[in-house]
Protein backbone atom coordinates (compact mmCIF):
# COMPACT_ATOMS: atom_id res chain seq x y z
CA UNK A 1 0.00 0.00 0.00
CA UNK A 2 2.73 2.29 0.66
CA UNK A 3 4.28 1.60 -2.56
CA UNK A 4 1.12 2.40 -4.19
CA UNK A 5 0.17 5.80 -2.05
CA UNK A 6 3.97 6.98 -2.82
CA UNK A 7 3.48 6.32 -7.11
CA UNK A 8 0.16 7.92 -7.24
CA UNK A 9 1.06 10.53 -5.00
CA UNK A 10 4.28 11.61 -6.91
CA UNK A 11 2.58 11.07 -10.35
CA UNK A 12 -0.64 13.54 -8.77
CA UNK A 13 2.31 15.95 -7.93
CA UNK A 14 3.98 16.16 -10.90
CA UNK A 15 0.54 16.69 -12.66
CA UNK A 16 -0.10 19.52 -10.87
CA UNK A 17 2.90 21.21 -11.58
CA UNK A 18 1.87 21.00 -15.67
CA UNK A 19 -2.16 21.43 -14.61
CA UNK A 20 -2.38 22.93 -18.29
CA UNK A 21 -2.85 19.32 -19.70
CA UNK A 22 -6.04 18.60 -17.71
CA UNK A 23 -7.04 21.92 -18.53
CA UNK A 24 -6.83 21.86 -22.82
CA UNK A 25 -7.91 18.17 -21.94
CA UNK A 26 -11.58 19.41 -20.52
CA UNK A 27 -11.33 22.73 -23.36
CA UNK A 28 -10.76 19.94 -26.50
CA UNK A 29 -13.92 18.18 -24.78
CA UNK A 30 -16.09 21.13 -24.86
CA UNK A 31 -14.99 22.60 -27.97
CA UNK A 32 -15.56 19.42 -30.15
CA UNK A 33 -18.49 18.78 -28.54
CA UNK A 34 -19.93 22.42 -29.61
CA UNK A 35 -18.62 22.29 -32.75
CA UNK A 36 -20.93 19.47 -33.79
CA UNK A 37 -24.40 21.34 -33.00
CA UNK A 38 -22.54 24.08 -35.40
CA UNK A 39 -22.32 21.14 -37.88
CA UNK A 40 -25.67 19.57 -38.00
CA UNK A 41 -28.02 22.25 -36.97
CA UNK A 42 -29.41 23.79 -34.22
CA UNK A 43 -32.50 21.10 -34.46
CA UNK A 44 -33.37 19.68 -30.73
CA UNK A 45 -34.81 16.90 -32.21
CA UNK A 46 -31.60 16.14 -34.16
CA UNK A 47 -28.83 16.65 -31.81
CA UNK A 48 -31.08 15.14 -28.68
CA UNK A 49 -30.33 11.52 -31.13
CA UNK A 50 -27.20 12.36 -31.97
CA UNK A 51 -26.39 13.33 -28.25
CA UNK A 52 -25.17 9.96 -27.08
CA UNK A 53 -22.66 9.56 -30.01
CA UNK A 54 -21.32 13.14 -29.99
CA UNK A 55 -20.60 12.92 -26.22
CA UNK A 56 -18.70 10.27 -26.25
CA UNK A 57 -16.77 10.74 -29.68
CA UNK A 58 -15.65 14.12 -27.90
CA UNK A 59 -14.61 12.13 -24.85
CA UNK A 60 -12.77 9.56 -26.70
CA UNK A 61 -10.45 12.10 -28.70
CA UNK A 62 -10.09 14.32 -25.55
CA UNK A 63 -8.98 11.40 -23.46
CA UNK A 64 -6.23 10.25 -26.22
CA UNK A 65 -4.31 14.10 -25.71
CA UNK A 66 -2.64 13.21 -22.81
CA UNK A 67 -2.05 9.19 -23.12
CA UNK A 68 1.64 9.98 -24.97
CA UNK A 69 2.62 11.84 -21.58
CA UNK A 70 1.75 8.83 -19.30
CA UNK A 71 5.32 7.39 -19.56
CA UNK A 72 7.30 10.00 -21.65
CA UNK A 73 8.27 12.12 -18.47
CA UNK A 74 9.59 8.91 -16.49
CA UNK A 75 11.80 7.97 -19.45
CA UNK A 76 13.52 11.39 -20.50
CA UNK A 77 14.84 11.51 -16.70
CA UNK A 78 15.70 7.94 -16.51
CA UNK A 79 13.43 7.41 -13.49
CA UNK A 80 11.72 4.62 -16.10
CA UNK A 81 14.58 2.45 -15.44
CA UNK A 82 14.49 2.86 -11.77
CA UNK A 83 10.66 1.78 -11.57
CA UNK A 84 11.46 -1.18 -13.45
CA UNK A 85 14.59 -2.34 -11.38
CA UNK A 86 12.60 -2.30 -8.07
CA UNK A 87 11.58 -4.65 -5.65
CA UNK A 88 7.84 -4.18 -6.91
CA UNK A 89 5.74 -5.44 -10.14
CA UNK A 90 6.04 -3.17 -12.78
CA UNK A 91 2.89 -4.17 -13.38
CA UNK A 92 1.39 -2.44 -10.45
CA UNK A 93 3.45 0.57 -11.39
CA UNK A 94 1.25 0.27 -14.78
CA UNK A 95 -1.64 0.40 -12.77
CA UNK A 96 -1.02 2.92 -10.42
CA UNK A 97 -0.41 5.43 -13.60
CA UNK A 98 -3.30 4.31 -15.15
CA UNK A 99 -5.03 5.69 -12.10
CA UNK A 100 -3.44 8.68 -11.97
CA UNK A 101 -4.79 9.11 -15.56
CA UNK A 102 -7.77 8.63 -15.27
CA UNK A 103 -8.16 10.75 -12.29
CA UNK A 104 -6.32 13.38 -14.30
CA UNK A 105 -8.14 12.93 -17.29
CA UNK A 106 -11.03 10.70 -16.90
CA UNK A 107 -13.29 11.80 -14.15
CA UNK A 108 -13.21 15.32 -15.59
CA UNK A 109 -14.62 14.23 -18.49
CA UNK A 110 -17.04 12.38 -16.94
CA UNK A 111 -18.48 15.42 -14.54
CA UNK A 112 -18.64 17.40 -17.71
CA UNK A 113 -20.16 15.31 -19.68
CA UNK A 114 -24.07 15.60 -18.08
CA UNK A 115 -23.63 19.47 -18.52
CA UNK A 116 -22.59 19.10 -22.20
CA UNK A 117 -25.31 16.69 -22.38
CA UNK A 118 -27.88 18.94 -21.40
CA UNK A 119 -26.52 21.41 -24.22
CA UNK A 120 -27.22 18.82 -27.05
CA UNK A 121 -30.60 18.62 -25.10
CA UNK A 122 -30.47 14.79 -23.78
CA UNK A 123 -33.38 13.34 -22.29
CA UNK A 124 -33.26 13.46 -18.43
CA UNK A 125 -33.32 9.73 -18.44
CA UNK A 126 -30.56 8.96 -19.99
CA UNK A 127 -28.02 10.91 -17.55
CA UNK A 128 -27.71 7.82 -15.06
CA UNK A 129 -26.51 5.69 -18.07
CA UNK A 130 -24.23 8.03 -19.54
CA UNK A 131 -22.63 8.44 -16.11
CA UNK A 132 -22.42 5.06 -15.43
CA UNK A 133 -21.39 4.31 -19.10
CA UNK A 134 -18.47 6.86 -18.54
CA UNK A 135 -17.37 5.32 -15.49
CA UNK A 136 -16.88 2.46 -16.91
CA UNK A 137 -15.47 3.37 -20.19
CA UNK A 138 -13.12 6.23 -19.27
CA UNK A 139 -11.07 3.85 -17.12
CA UNK A 140 -10.38 1.36 -20.23
CA UNK A 141 -9.66 3.68 -22.62
CA UNK A 142 -6.63 5.08 -19.84
CA UNK A 143 -5.15 1.41 -19.76
CA UNK A 144 -5.59 0.66 -23.25
CA UNK A 145 -3.50 3.78 -23.62
CA UNK A 146 -1.06 2.63 -21.11
CA UNK A 147 -0.44 -0.01 -23.82
CA UNK A 148 -0.22 2.51 -26.69
CA UNK A 149 1.90 4.50 -24.69
CA UNK A 150 4.67 1.94 -23.83
CA UNK A 151 4.53 0.51 -27.78
CA UNK A 152 5.68 4.00 -29.22
CA UNK A 153 7.69 4.95 -26.36
CA UNK A 154 10.63 7.19 -27.38
CA UNK A 155 9.62 7.32 -31.14
CA UNK A 156 8.83 10.56 -33.15
CA UNK A 157 4.90 11.72 -33.38
CA UNK A 158 4.22 9.57 -30.47
CA UNK A 159 0.91 11.37 -29.86
CA UNK A 160 -0.80 10.68 -33.48
CA UNK A 161 0.69 7.22 -33.34
CA UNK A 162 -0.87 6.24 -29.77
CA UNK A 163 -4.22 7.31 -31.32
CA UNK A 164 -3.65 5.24 -34.69
CA UNK A 165 -3.14 2.30 -32.67
CA UNK A 166 -6.02 2.89 -29.88
CA UNK A 167 -8.44 4.20 -32.10
CA UNK A 168 -9.67 0.59 -33.29
CA UNK A 169 -9.22 -0.84 -30.09
CA UNK A 170 -11.62 1.34 -28.41
CA UNK A 171 -15.02 0.88 -31.08
CA UNK A 172 -16.72 -1.42 -28.62
CA UNK A 173 -16.45 0.91 -25.42
CA UNK A 174 -18.26 3.73 -27.99
CA UNK A 175 -20.70 0.96 -29.00
CA UNK A 176 -21.64 -0.04 -25.56
CA UNK A 177 -21.37 3.09 -24.10
CA UNK A 178 -23.96 4.98 -26.83
CA UNK A 179 -26.07 1.68 -26.61
CA UNK A 180 -26.45 2.22 -22.86
CA UNK A 181 -27.53 5.97 -23.70
CA UNK A 182 -29.51 4.99 -26.15
CA UNK A 183 -31.60 2.47 -23.99
CA UNK A 184 -31.82 4.89 -20.98
CA UNK A 185 -33.01 7.88 -23.15
CA UNK A 186 -36.08 5.13 -24.32
CA UNK A 187 -36.77 4.34 -21.09
CA UNK A 188 -35.06 0.41 -21.12
CA UNK A 189 -32.70 -1.00 -19.19
CA UNK A 190 -29.13 -0.40 -19.79
CA UNK A 191 -28.03 -3.06 -17.46
CA UNK A 192 -26.80 -4.91 -20.72
CA UNK A 193 -24.40 -2.73 -22.00
CA UNK A 194 -23.46 -1.37 -19.08
CA UNK A 195 -22.53 -4.92 -18.14
CA UNK A 196 -20.19 -5.51 -20.82
CA UNK A 197 -18.51 -2.17 -20.65
CA UNK A 198 -17.87 -3.86 -16.97
CA UNK A 199 -16.54 -7.07 -18.56
CA UNK A 200 -14.19 -4.75 -20.86
CA UNK A 201 -12.92 -2.98 -17.73
CA UNK A 202 -12.06 -6.04 -15.79
CA UNK A 203 -10.01 -7.47 -18.74
CA UNK A 204 -8.58 -3.88 -19.23
CA UNK A 205 -7.31 -4.39 -15.76
CA UNK A 206 -6.26 -8.16 -16.31
CA UNK A 207 -4.35 -7.74 -19.37
CA UNK A 208 -3.21 -4.03 -20.00
CA UNK A 209 -0.63 -3.90 -17.28
CA UNK A 210 0.74 -6.75 -17.82
CA UNK A 211 1.49 -6.15 -21.47
CA UNK A 212 2.41 -2.40 -21.05
CA UNK A 213 5.15 -4.09 -18.68
CA UNK A 214 6.56 -6.43 -21.19
CA UNK A 215 6.55 -2.91 -23.41
CA UNK A 216 8.36 -1.10 -21.15
CA UNK A 217 11.21 -3.53 -19.90
CA UNK A 218 11.55 -4.19 -24.35
CA UNK A 219 11.62 -0.38 -24.64
CA UNK A 220 14.61 -0.05 -21.79
CA UNK A 221 16.49 -2.79 -22.62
Amino acid sequence: MNCIKTIIGRDLSLVMRQGSDTFVVLIFFVVTVTLFPLGVGPDPLILQNLASGIVWIGALLAAMLSLDRLFQLDYDDGSLELLILSPYPLELVVLCKCLVHWLTTGLPIMLMSPLLALMLNMKSTAYLSLIGSMALGTPIISLLGAVGAALVLGSRRSGVLITLLIIPLTIPILLFGVAAIQAGSEGYSASAPLMFLGALLLLSIALCPWITAISLKQVVS
